[in-house]
C-alpha cells in the first residue's frame, strides 16, 4: 500500500483527513474497534482493483467471533461478560470471559443449533483463541473440540488475570477473537426428499463418496450444472476414468441436501440455506446458487448483518443490493457491521462508505 494521502486523495468523495474520520466515527459504534476500520477503508481503492473479477472459494467451514468485552478492570471476581450470539452454519455461537478468583481468567466458547435436532448431535471444530492488546501484540493458543449435548461448551485459562490487566486492556476493555473452523457435523440431517443410494445404480455412470456415503448420480446431468463437476467427469484427470470418485472437505448431509435443489426438490429453508449455498459455490453450479438468492430474498427472516455477510461470502449481486437499498442512516449501517471487519468485501465496504458520506 502506498502513502495513506495519496490513497485517500485518490477518492474525490473524501476531501480531507478531517472528514475522513469524522465519517470513521459515525460509523463505529463502541462495539467496533477504530484503528481496524481506518485500516480497512485506506485500503479499499486497492482491494477493489484487485479484486474486482477474483473471487476466493473457500471449502472450509469457518468464521470468526470477536468481542471487545467493556471496563473488564472493574469485572468482579466470579462475574462474567458475554458477547452477543452469532448465527453460522444453523448454530448460534458466543464468547463468554469470566474472572475466577484473584489468579485466573477465563474464555468460553458455547453454541446452540438453531434446527431442533436429536441427542446425538456433535461439531468438531478446530479453534484459535487470540486475545489482542496494544500494537498488535496478541497471544495465541489453537486447540480442537468436539460440541455435542452436554458439551455445548469449550473453557480456556491459558492466561492469568494479571496478564490480562496489565499487557492486553486497552482502556480497560479487551478485545476477544475466536477463528472456528467446523471439520464435522453430525446429528443435523433433515428428511431426505431423494435417494441417491444404491437404488439409484441403474440410472447412474459415477458413485460419488463423500464422508463414507455414497451417492449415485448421473454424470450428464451434473456436468451440465456444474463446471466443477464438467472438469472432473470429462477433463484430463485420473479421477474422470473412475466409476467411483471421493469429494473431499464437505459434509455429506449437505451434499445430500445440495444434490436434492439441484434434482429440483424445495429443500430450501432457513436451516439449510448456508449449507447449500457453500457446496452450490464450492462447485460452482449457478443453478443452486440463484435459488438460494432466491430464498434469501423472499423468504429468508435472516437478520441483515446475516445476510450482507452471505452475500458478500458468495457474491450474491442481487441480495446485496437488496440490503444495500434498505440502508438509511448511519444506525443501519452499524447494525450490518461483522464482529470481524475483514470479513466485509471491499467492494461492499466501498459501498457503505459511500452511504455514509452521503449522510455526512
Amino acid at each position: 500500500m502506498g502513502d495513506n494521502n495519496e490513497e485517500i486523495g485518490k477518492n474525490p468523495k473524501i476531501d480531507t483527513q478531517t472528514e475522513k474520520f469524522e465519517i470513521l466515527e459515525k460509523l463505529n459504534s463502541q462495539e467496533q474497534k477504530f484503528d481496524e476500520f481506518a485500516k480497512k477503508l485506506q485500503s479499499i481503492e486497492e482491494s477493489v482493483s484487485k479484486n474486482q473479477n477474483k473471487k476466493e472459494l473457500k471449502s472450509e467451514k469457518r468464521f470468526a467471533l470477536k468481542n471487545v468485552f467493556k471496563n473488564v478492570t472493574s469485572l468482579e471476581e466470579g462475574r462474567c461478560c458475554n458477547s452477543e450470539k452469532e448465527e453460522h452454519f444453523n448454530v448460534k455461537w458466543s464468547i463468554q470471559i469470566e474472572r475466577q478468583g484473584s489468579s485466573y481468567f477465563e474464555i468460553v466458547v458455547s453454541c446452540v443449533p438453531v434446527a431442533p435436532v436429536g441427542d446425538e448431535w456433535s461439531i468438531e471444530t478446530k479453534l484459535e483463541f487470540r486475545v489482542m492488546g496494544n500494537d498488535d501484540n496478541s497471544v495465541i493458543k489453537t486447540m480442537k473440540f468436539c460440541f455435542e449435548p452436554g458439551r455445548e461448551w469449550i473453557l480456556l485459562d491459558f492466561l492469568k488475570w494479571e496478564e490480562i490487566r496489565d499487557n492486553y486492556l486497552i482502556d480497560g476493555n479487551l478485545t476477544v477473537e475466536v477463528e472456528i473452523e467446523i471439520l464435522k457435523m453430525t446429528g443435523f440431517g433433515k428428511k431426505k426428499f431423494r435417494k441417491f443410494d444404491e437404488s439409484q445404480k441403474d440410472v447412474s455412470d459415477v458413485l460419488l463418496v463423500v464422508q463414507d456415503t455414497k451417492f449415485y448420480v448421473s454424470k450428464t446431468y451434473l456436468a451440465a450444472q456444474s463446471s466443477f463437476f464438467k472438469t472432473l467427469f470429462f477433463g484430463n484427470f485420473s479421477e474422470s476414468s473412475k466409476s467411483e470418485i471421493p469429494l473431499s472437505g464437505i459434509d455429506s448431509d449437505d451434499f445430500q441436501r445440495f444434490l436434492e435443489v439441484l434434482y429440483g426438490e424445495s429443500v430450501i429453508d432457513d436451516s439449510t440455506v448456508e449449507e447449500i449455498l457453500h457446496i452450490a459455490d464450492m462447485y460452482a453450479t449457478p443453478m443452486v446458487v440463484r435459488r438460494c438468492e432466491e430464498f434469501l430474498l423472499k423468504k429468508s427472516a435472516k437478520s441483515a448483518k446475516k445476510l450482507l455477510g452471505m452475500a458478500a461470502r458468495y457474491n450474491l449481486e442481487n441480495l446485496k443490493n437488496n440490503c444495500m437499498s434498505g440502508i438509511k442512516t448511519v444506525a443501519d449501517i452499524r447494525a450490518v457491521l461483522p464482529s470481524v471487519i475483514n470479513d466485509l468485501d471491499s467492494r461492499i465496504m466501498a459501498e457503505l462508505l459511500e452511504k455514509a458520506l452521503s449522510l455526512h
